[in-house]
């Protein structure tokens, strides 16, 4: 027994290097060796000794949360066990002790299509999540027994092997003449010829496979489709365009293209074309639970161990396996702690530097770095054509800025959704889309602007005001906190029964402004969170995102979120250390749900943010343009000054002049005593950043402010109207496409909003962007996916529909044509 003095096992080299002499020397090269001069096989260690963490200090974080959620699982740390043939090699019990070790530690199992046990056997063994590899051979008859029988035994997911057309050529056996020895053989293969690997899988192994082989095991089988073997960004896009569930970054652990490049070093560039829009794995190199962490802060969600963990088999059997996972979570919850990072989704390119290949321990602090440059996505190849996507920077002028020398934000996930939503309707401009929530502009005569313009000025010169005046109003700054408060104040103690001083408003760039004020003022320090309901819209997770302001997730039901789920989270988050500060909400048709709070759960949440100190930031755009009478809004209910509202003019008035407010009439205490409102807090931040709103815009909206009240109601009401009809039109259509028995048997329903621009369809296959692009490209119609609202993933089997934009012809048309999408994407 190897290890230290004691002759202990501390580590994962310590694990490798006793089995080393427990194992034959054949066996131990079959398993330890690569392909060529296994420079690539180096090249994986090498890559995690580049990385240098950067702790965060004083950030009190002693309890880190380890877990992470793949592919709907819960996994009890970000690592799995990686695909290896013939555990049986390394120990008889071969999968079955690995499976009972996984299961002990929380983790899943990839097994492979050559395991030396049946899947049976470990499927009995296991208690964790057992994913199948698949090798696709000639006869896809095998094959498909192969899936058949996995996932008749409980297996969750496939993993296709893309790497290995033949095997590579791996000069230790070739040296060694290794052949598998009597007793070990694939148990889940009918046949023989497996004592030479490669002679087999160069017989066997179909090498003309192409990205069809997605479509065929999705024909075979209902299990997620994970791809193994990507190391580029343009084959990780053709993956996501092929619709695959997930891609594990690897070279086959160094043994098949021999100068591959190390799977740390590629994971940034992948991780950001892919852009959230499923799980990407890492495996090759990982030996600490420090690499674990680096792993996940240069975009893996998990990684996969493969070598250590044949090495404990072979020494200890699953005692053996289960105290490798153990040391991996020990010294990833250590990492964790010492760099204060508080749970595996705060970790971020912030928290890693990587010196360039070459620069390993002995060439100096100097040679290490920002993280590599992260490219933009290449969305699709088209078929025919070139790939979508940016110019390269090569040969440009200009310092050569790198992604990854900028704010982490840049590179979220978060931020990238509505650009590909975007990619996606420029690139197909005949779709019909129902994923803009913008407003209709069928409303909008281009005279009016003069109108609403010589309105306000004839109001500013009768209430005394001098020519010069006049024309400061238009042509200077004006006050940042705005020039029209008194008249918004006016509006909103008008149509909304919120009687609050102009002083406590201030008007914005747009509601998002007015998020991004409030969440920089109320969020002070590394420990407090902004608790935001979910899913939720977009502008308020990215304005988190751009703040490094820390998001909770606070689940919705089918009738909008409840105060039960709130305050658990709120408890939850104080357990933790946190400090929740404000609950983001969309209470009125919220997008993108489109649920609406009861009257009684708007007076519950009231007291519950006064009973656990709480502010409540209240965003409500839809309430004026939905049809029939709208229950209160929170800050006409509120008496305890709880609720800052966020106001947006867009909807109500019209979207192109940009103008928002905030009402923020909070008391702020300052250090000598003195009391002032948090709407002042927010200008001086606002000065900072806008310096001011437009006063042009400004003075059209105030135009349209000052409108006769019975000419604006009746704008009003034939605004509500047409967007109530929308809706109607929507859910009518959708019912006479999909009648109550057919939707029933595919699994397809829809909530019914009473007002707003959105509502929610719940599909039987996942709704990613690989689904979104076929929708567009052979159906003409675009829709949003809903995972895009979930902070902390779902919705995966949901879209969102927008009726605000489209005519009730162009709804028929296009309800119709996705309705053709969903029965062909379900295979009905």
């Amino acid at each position: 027994m190897t290890g230290g003095a004691d002759g202990r096992l501390l580590t994962l080299a310590d694990y490798g290097e006793a089995a080393s002499g427990a194992l034959d020397a054949g066996a131990w090269d079959f398993l330890e060796g690569g392909a060529g001069g296994e420079r690539t096989l180096a090249a994986n260690l090498e890559a995690f000794e580049r990385v240098r963490l950067l702790p965060r200090l004083l950030a009190g974080v002693a309890r880190p949360e380890l877990g992470t959620r793949i592919l709907g699982r819960r996994w009890r740390m970000p690592v799995g066990i990686a695909p290896m043939a013939y555990h049986t090699l390394a120990h008889p019990a071969g999968e079955t002790a690995t499976a009972l070790a996984a299961g002990s530690a929380g983790v899943p199992l990839v097994v492979s299509t050559f395991a030396g046990r049946t899947f049976e056997e470990i499927a009995l063994a296991a208690s964790a999540p057992l994913w199948l590899q698949v090798y696709c051979f000639r006869d896809r008859s095998v094959t498909r027994r192969l899936i058949e029988r996995a996932a008749a035994a409980g297996f969750e997911a496939l993993v296709l092997t893309v790497d290995a057309p033949r095997l590579g050529r791996r000069l230790r056996d070739l040296r060694n003449g290794f052949r598998v020895p009597a007793g070990v053989g694939p148990a889940n293969l009918e046949g023989g010829g497996y004592e030479e690997p490669g002679a087999h899988a160069l017989a066997e192994f179909d090498a003309t496979l192409d990205w069809s082989v997605i479509d065929w095991l999705r024909s075979v089988s209902t299990l997620p489709v994970l791809v193994k073997g990507i190391v580029t960004a343009a084959d990780a896009t053709r993956a996501l365009a092929a619709g695959v569930d997930g891609l594990v970054v690897s070279n086959h652990g160094g043994r098949q293209l021999d100068g591959a490049p190390a799977t740390l070093d590629v994971l940034p560039e992948i991780a950001a074309a892919v852009g959230g829009a499923c799980p990407v794995l890492l495996d090759g190199g990982v030996r600490r639970g420090a690499d674990v962490l680096a792993a996940v802060a240069l975009g893996a969600d998990a990684v996969l161990v493969g070598r250590p963990v044949l090495h404990a088999l072979a020494v200890g059997r699953e005692q053996g396996v289960a105290d490798v996972l153990g040391i991996l979570a020990d010294e990833l919850t250590e990492t964790m702690i010492l760099t204060g990072t508080p749970s595996v989704g705060d970790a971020g390119t912030g928290l890693v530097r990587l010196a360039p290949p070459g620069h390993t321990s002995g060439h100096g602090a100097s040679g290490y770095g920002p993280v590599p440059v992260l490219r933009e996505p290449v969305l699709r190849e088209p078929a025919g054509g070139e790939p979508v996507g940016r110019e390269s920077s090569e040969g440009m002028p200009g310092p050569g800025l790198r992604r990854a020398d900028l704010h982490a934000s840049v590179s979220d996930p978060v931020l990238d959704t509505m650009n590909f939503l975007n990619e996606i309707t420029h690139r197909y401009p005949d779709a019909l889309s129902f994923a803009p929530g913008r407003p209709y502009d069928g409303f909008f005569e281009t005279e009016q602007i003069f109108t609403h313009l010589r309105r306000y000025l004839e109001h500013l010169e009768e209430g005394g005001a001098s020519p010069g005046q006049i024309r400061s109003a238009l042509f200077q700054y004006g006050p940042t906190s705005g020039q029209i408060r008194e008249l918004v104040a006016q509006w909103l103690r008008r149509e909304e029964d919120v009687d609050v001083p102009p002083q406590s408003v201030v008007v914005t760039v747009g509601a998002q402004e007015a998020m991004f004020l409030a969440v920089r003022a109320l969020i002070s320090g590394p420990d407090d969170v902004l608790l935001v309901s979910s899913p939720c819209y977009v502008g308020i997770t990215g304005a988190a995102r751009v703040l490094d302001v820390p998001v909770g997730a606070v689940a919705e039901g089918a009738d909008g979120f409840s105060c039960t789920a709130l305050e658990a989270a709120i408890l939850a988050e104080r357990a933790r250390g946190r400090r929740p500060r404000a609950f983001y909400v969309i209470p009125d048709h919220s997008n993108p749900s489109g649920a609406t709070l009861t009257l009684s759960a708007r007076r519950e949440l009231l007291e519950l943010a006064a009973r656990h100190d709480i502010l409540i930031l209240e965003d409500s755009p839809y309430r004026i343009v939905s049809p029939g009478a709208q229950l209160p809004t929170l800050k006409s209910l509120d008496r305890e000054r709880r609720v800052v509202h966020l106001g947006s003019l867009s909807k109500t008035l019209f979207p192109g002049a940009r103008v928002g407010f905030v009402v923020a009439d909070q008391v702020v205490m300052g250090p000598d005593g003195t009391e002032g409102l948090l709407a002042d807090e927010l200008t001086r931040i606002k000065s900072m950043i806008t310096v001011n709103t437009s006063p042009v815009s400004q003075a059209v909206v105030a135009g349209m402010l000052l409108a006769d009240p019975e000419e604006a109601s009746r704008l009003r009401a034939r605004t509500a109207a047409y967007y109530g009809d929308a809706m109607r039109v929507t859910l009518k259509q959708l019912a006479e496409h999909l009648p109550s028995v057919e939707r029933a048997a595919l699994g397809v329903r829809w909530n019914e909003p009473t007002g707003g621009f959105f509502l929610t369809l719940s599909v039987p296959f996942r709704a990613d962007n690989a689904a979104l692009t076929r929708s567009a490209e052979e159906f003409g119609v675009i829709w949003t996916p809903m995972s895009y609202f979930y902070p902390e993933g779902g919705g995966e089997h949901e879209i969102r529909l927008s009726v605000s934009y489209l005519t009730h012809e162009e709804i028929a048309d296009g309800v119709g044509r996705l309705t053709r999408f969903i029965k062909a994407q379900a295979g009905a």
